[in-house]
């Protein structure tokens, strides 16, 4: 491989090889670009395994049903590497580490603590073929469930809105990348927010939108999806400076 290749590649990973007591994920802005990719890619990755396992083709009712399929390796890695990359993540300022490290948590137990089973049954005869995991039914499970990955969500919300927008120069004095950066933050922060409410308004008690609207067009489902693709983008962007 070309050495000009070699170099580009090293300085786009940001690989410094002057410390030799250091490892590549000391580097804060390396973290944020794979907590982005991470965030970008972990949909993609679970609907194409289960789509050539099984050829299924159809969303599922949320990203974490993906838990009860042949996906769940996928969804368990990609989701614990987020998670204990945001609780090394230390930030600017303190209060980068505390959130990131809530969101960390969060994501954990959004793993550890899986939602409501995707089929009634699973395994020989389940007309499902894609699901190959059933657990007993625990409310309490399911509602950790639910507030950890409202927790994680709003956790990275904040920080795209507050945090990746500070700067130490006054908004005069901010050039043209950093105001349109800025822009986008929040813009992304504002769909995960508007996302998470959509999801609230669904759910039967509450009874803002339809049920039966809300399931047939697996609302649950594309508001995570344009959660997580948000944050994932936004921390993207970050990581590039």
């Amino acid at each position: 491989m070309p050495k000009k290749t070699i170099q580009k590649a090293h300085k786009i990973m940001r690989l410094d090889y002057k410390e030799k007591d250091t490892i590549w994920l000391t580097n804060q802005y390396t973290l944020r670009k794979l907590i982005g990719i991470l965030g970008i890619m972990l949909p993609v990755f679970l609907w194409l395994v289960i789509y050539l396992d099984t050829g299924h083709r159809a969303v599922l009712p949320s990203v974490s049903h993906y838990y009860f399929t042949r996906a769940s390796g996928v969804f368990v890695l990609i989701l614990g590497l987020m998670g204990i990359f945001l609780l090394v993540y230390k930030g600017h300022d303190p209060i980068d580490f505390y959130l990131s490290s809530i969101a960390g948590i969060a994501a954990l137990f959004v793993i550890i603590l899986p939602t409501d089973n995707l089929s009634p049954i699973c395994c020989p005869g389940d007309p499902d073929k894609h699901t190959v995991t059933l657990l007993n039914e625990n409310a309490a499970r399911e509602t950790i469930h639910f507030i950890a990955a409202a927790i994680f969500l709003l956790c990275l919300a904040i920080m795209s809105y507050f945090l990746f927008t500070r700067s130490n120069l006054p908004r005069h004095k901010r050039t043209r990348e950093k105001k349109i950066k800025n822009i986008l933050y929040r813009v992304c922060a504002c769909i995960m927010v508007g996302a998470m409410l959509v999801v609230v308004a669904g759910i039967p008690s509450i009874g803002i939108i339809n049920r039966d609207f809300y399931e047939a067009h697996h609302l649950t489902f594309w508001m995570e999806i344009a959660a997580v693709e948000m944050f994932g983008i936004a921390w993207l962007v970050k990581g590039k400076g």
